[in-house]
């Protein structure tokens, strides 16, 4: 707990956006840093003498990409400080214990060495069956008991811990009423993911690990980006079989599965079924090369692109009488970071088709605007290509990079 000093609260105070959402307090970071180094020294006053309470979080939505809202919890300018200092010396104690296996939230990892090791695995190993796994709720039915038993099998500071357990128990603010907090952890808090991973690390991962795959016959492999898995496995009984125990071990934490969200399919060089699966925005599916050797397809996932294509035309909606030239310039960003994640192997076309589609409805959109008439399309193209970059592929996922201990 010494670790959460002045030092370390100013410069958690320097490292936040200048725009981000306000939680209850209704104070950003302007606002703070008028008097930051007389309230930090404040703070830690209190948090010495633990008169230190955080607030409340603010429950705010953000749309889901099916059509479902997904709750978020912002915290307390004061409560962001204290949990990004907390969250970054968790981070410290359990990189060295966390396994291979897992790689939501965790530095020098991303989605796409998810997408790697699939591919990988899939090509590569005795890989048939695929077990694909949704936990219901994850973040709001995290068990606080639990939760508490982890950490401190690993954190000895008792006075951390309970600065933890008071970050769990703080309520949310929804409106202007206030619920208890008694499970669960609120997405957007900066201590939420690290304390997610902890949870699955006990729960999943080296259940996994230890209790599980010495135990089977043939060869199976699992991996974990934040709440979402899927375990590979090479014979079909042994994946009904880790299904029903999975059942029970997720219900002993308090968790449950997403019935509709949870089968096991075929997939694999020595399963030629048209079956696929949706996994962090991509679909994987048997196809093969020109040659007719096996691969492992992989584009954009259709459920995705959709409501990419939704979002991004009720955006154009909203730019009708911006400046053009603001809209392009923000319109080149958007497809910089469509490029930037769904630029794999193998998916060229989906990428390309999402950026001729933002072509065609920017086009709409600057002809609705024009006052004179019908803007000439060879004109809207000088606009176009003078700002838009041409799709293309970024990421390679075809080559196997091993990860460093």
């Amino acid at each position: 707990m010494h670790y959460v000093n002045e030092q370390t609260l100013m410069m958690e105070h320097r490292k936040q956006a200048k725009k981000k959402a306000t939680g209850v307090d209704g104070v950003d970071k302007p606002a703070y840093d008028e008097h930051a180094e007389e309230s930090v020294r404040e703070l830690v006053n209190r948090m010495k003498k633990f008169q230190y309470r955080p607030q409340a979080v603010r429950r705010a939505y953000i749309p889901k990409g099916n059509g479902k809202m997904r709750p978020l919890g912002i915290p307390a300018y004061e409560d962001r400080l204290v949990q990004g200092v907390m969250a970054g010396l968790l981070n410290e104690v359990y990189e060295v214990r966390f396994l291979d296996c897992s790689y939501g939230f965790r530095p020098k990892r991303s989605a796409h060495d998810v997408v790697r090791y699939i591919n990988q695995t899939i090509m590569t190993k005795k890989v048939n069956y695929v077990l694909e796994a949704d936990i219901k709720g994850f973040f709001d039915n995290v068990d606080h008991e639990w939760l508490m038993k982890f950490l401190a099998h690993d954190v000895q500071d008792k006075n951390f811990l309970r600065y933890i357990k008071r970050f769990l128990i703080a309520g949310i603010m929804e409106g202007t009423e206030l619920k208890d907090s008694d499970r669960g952890t609120p997405q957007g808090g900066q201590i939420s993911p690290i304390l997610a991973n902890v949870y699955l690390h006990y729960v999943l991962d080296l259940w996994f690990e230890k209790a599980i795959k010495p135990k089977l016959r043939g060869e199976a492999y699992y991996v974990r980006y934040a709440d979402d898995f899927l375990i590979l496995f090479q014979y079909e009984n042994e994946a009904q079989s880790v299904l029903n125990t999975l059942r029970g071990r997720l219900e002993k934490f308090s968790l449950e599965l997403a019935e509709e969200k949870t089968r096991i399919l075929p997939i694999g060089r020595f399963k030629g079924t048209k079956e696929d699966f949706d996994f962090l925005g991509f679909t994987f599916y048997n196809t093969t090369t020109r040659g007719g050797k096996y691969r492992l397809g992989i584009r954009s996932s259709k459920k995705k692109l959709k409501a990419k294509r939704q979002a991004a035309k009720a955006w154009l909606r909203k730019r009708l009488t911006k400046p053009v030239a603001e809209t392009m310039k923000l319109l080149a960003t958007i497809i910089r970071g469509h490029c930037n994640y769904y630029g794999v192997n193998g998916n060229f076309h989906a990428i390309q088709n999402f950026w001729k589609y933002l072509k065609y409805a920017t086009y709409q959109m600057l002809n609705r605007r024009d006052q004179k008439g019908k803007l000439k399309y060879p004109k809207f193209l000088r606009i176009w290509n003078y700002y838009i970059p041409e799709p293309h592929l970024t990421t390679d996922v075809w080559n196997w990079k091993p990860k460093v201990s």
